[in-house]
């Protein structure tokens, strides 16, 4: 998230002078909202599950505002303990992201996992409303499936996907919404959105006089340490890696001092979004999981 942003406004310093580079960045975030920080979509197919020998179907689902959102469904290799709703980072789309839960149906676990709007095969494109409408509109779908039922659903969130998933949790307890969430795992995730905006146009100079400004286009409402103690009494796991090195390891502190009980901390030490190539990681997921 942070070089990608760097990228777009070093472009910018080979204009005549500071003060012109400074105005034109600041012009281009405030049209395209600070929200743009959040989102790197693509439309490359990367891999798709058949090419893991995972069984898999595709499912299209029609938003309330007209789009249409591309998901897959893997389901679990033999009797189904469970269902895991996965909500990927904020670069690339779905097949990029897809070995992090590629290990799950031969736990036992189904897994359904969406691209946001502009995300791979769904249309339109992101912002933060837009996205966290799409995570509502795939839990609302997965409730709804067959196979789903009698079996606890959990929800997965990495970076960008937990900070989504978060606030979708929360809103689901606090309407007391059918059938229940067993589980909530957020996976090096920022703690909210205008906070990490800020911190991050805090480390680059460019953006460091304006910062203040540029992050209060983002709403205020949907800031993590706000919202995560409304998940109770559904319990969260946090996850979150001392070398952390796009959302910084206080982000996952800050989150499990905002939960409420029944609350878990697995500190990692692995890469970002990369928790799940170590077996023991793996392990205490599917320890928390079992024990919902």
């Amino acid at each position: 998230m942070a070089s990608r942003t760097a990228r777009l406004l070093l472009r910018m310093t080979k204009l005549k002078t500071p003060l012109l580079s400074l105005f034109l960045a600041a012009v281009a975030l405030s049209q395209n909202g600070c929200s743009s920080l959040f989102f790197f979509p693509d439309k490359t197919t990367y891999i798709t599950p058949d090419r893991l020998n995972l069984t898999y179907e595709n499912i299209y689902l029609d938003t309330a505002d007209g789009e249409t959102l591309h998901g897959w469904w893997l389901p679990a290799e033999n009797d189904a303990l469970g269902t895991v709703y996965f909500l990927h980072g904020n670069a690339q789309n779905i097949s990029s992201h897809l070995l992090n839960v590629a290990w799950l149906p031969a736990e036992g676990y189904n897994v359904f996992t969406i691209d946001y709007r502009g995300y791979g095969n769904s249309t339109g494109a992101p912002d933060i409303e837009g996205t966290l409408h799409d995570s509502e509109t795939g839990l609302r779908w997965l409730t709804n499936q067959q196979n789903t039922e009698n079996t606890p659903i959990f929800l997965l969130g990495q970076s960008l996907g937990g900070a989504l998933g978060l606030t979708l949790a929360s809103e689901w307890v606090q309407r007391s919404e059918m059938p229940e969430l067993k589980g909530v795992i957020l996976d090096g995730t920022f703690s909210g959105f205008r906070g990490i905006a800020r911190e991050k146009l805090n480390s680059f100079w460019l953006t460091w006089p304006i910062q203040a400004p540029l992050s209060w286009t983002i709403p205020g409402d949907y800031e993590g340490v706000d919202m995560i103690a409304n998940i109770s009494p559904v319990p969260v796991m946090i996850i979150h890696s001392v070398r952390d090195g796009i959302i910084p390891f206080h982000h996952g502190q800050a989150l499990y001092e905002a939960a409420a009980e029944p609350k878990e901390f697995l500190q990692t030490d692995t890469p970002h979004a990369a928790t799940f190539i170590i077996p023991a990681y793996r392990d205490a997921v599917l320890e928390f999981l079992k024990a919902e």
